[in-house]
């Protein structure tokens, strides 16, 4: 009981044992904590045993958040934007930004590379305000150079939303870079709401009052309760894409796909899908009311220069 609340805590666990992993206390304590790192690796809450692979792994891992740490330093992030798709019009109605990192030896790497150890660390939070920066100038650049607003969806990590000065920062960003409020889209997951409800309905009406919108990401996943959906004050839900992956053939997720659809049309929610990358996908989510999509079916993440093209060309065609 800390505060009159009541708190359960988990353990992860590393253990080395003598004298197989090493002879002297300073090794088996850094063995054990190399098999501590990868019980937190595997799901957290329980133990690893000490194998000489995990030296491997451990001295990748550190290899990695080092370079990370100077890739923030050197300006070596890029941000690429996947267009979401108006289902009724075929048009763009937005883009997302999707931030990547180009390394000066390995190429380009995906976020799934180096997004949790810049949580771990905590070099999520100036990852992801740099994110928020670059995207809105992005926004406000195209809305400059188009003539029409482009709405931008903009990822929130859980450390992110967790710190206390989050409203701060997007209400500074957004004057300095002269981003439109209201074509700002700030996407948080499922499971980080359901696991800060409180927090999560006062910062999103708080979001509100700025005129940035919220959507609700991977939904489907984190088991949420209806009686608390309804109290958010979100705009959009986004479906997750382990359900679009078998659709329509998994009847199950065909079934899933349906009723978030219908539950957030009757909640005067905006749908939108990811992950589409065949056409019986676009039919489906086309034929049972699916308001936007984005995946490889219509682009893949674009540099800049790219999505400012593709941007331009249907923005065009609308004109």
């Amino acid at each position: 009981m800390l505060a009159g609340k009541e708190y359960h805590v988990s353990a992860s666990i590393g253990v080395s044992t003598y004298p197989d992993d090493a002879d002297d206390v300073q090794t088996l304590l850094k063995n054990a904590d190399i098999a501590m790192y990868r019980a937190k690796e595997q799901g957290r809450n329980m133990f690893q045993f000490y194998a000489a692979q995990m030296n491997v792994h451990s001295v990748e891992r550190l290899a990695l958040e080092s370079g990370l740490r100077r890739a923030v330093e050197r300006n070596e992030l890029v941000l690429h934007y996947q267009p979401v798709v108006d289902m009724r019009s075929g048009r763009i109605a937005g883009m997302e930004a999707l931030v990547r990192w180009q390394h000066p030896e390995k190429g380009l790497i995906p976020p799934d590379t180096f997004i949790q150890i810049a949580e771990e660390t905590g070099l999520i939070v100036s990852i992801g305000e740099w994110v928020l920066r670059t995207a809105c100038e992005a926004q406000h650049a195209w809305e400059k150079s188009i003539g029409q607003p482009v709405r931008i969806a903009v990822n929130l990590s859980p450390r992110q939303f967790v710190i206390g000065d989050l409203l701060k920062s997007v209400t500074r960003i957004i004057h300095q870079t002269g981003c439109n409020a209201s074509c700002l889209e700030l996407e948080i997951t499922e499971s980080l709401v359901m696991h800060n409800r409180e927090r999560a309905v006062a910062l999103i009406t708080q979001f509100k009052e700025l005129g940035v919108s919220v959507a609700i990401d991977d939904f489907g996943t984190g088991y949420s309760s209806l009686a608390y959906l309804k109290r958010f004050p979100i705009d959009s839900l986004k479906i997750d894409r382990s359900f679009i992956v078998d659709i329509p053939g998994d009847a199950d997720n065909a079934a899933i796909t349906q009723a978030i659809i219908a539950m957030a049309h009757n909640l005067k929610l905006r749908v939108i899908a990811e992950g589409v990358e065949t056409l019986e996908q676009f039919t489906f989510l086309r034929d049972h009311g699916c308001d936007e999509i984005q995946g490889f079916y219509f682009s893949r993440p674009l540099p800049e220069a790219q999505a400012t093209a593709l941007l331009q060309k249907s923005f065009l065609n609308k004109s």
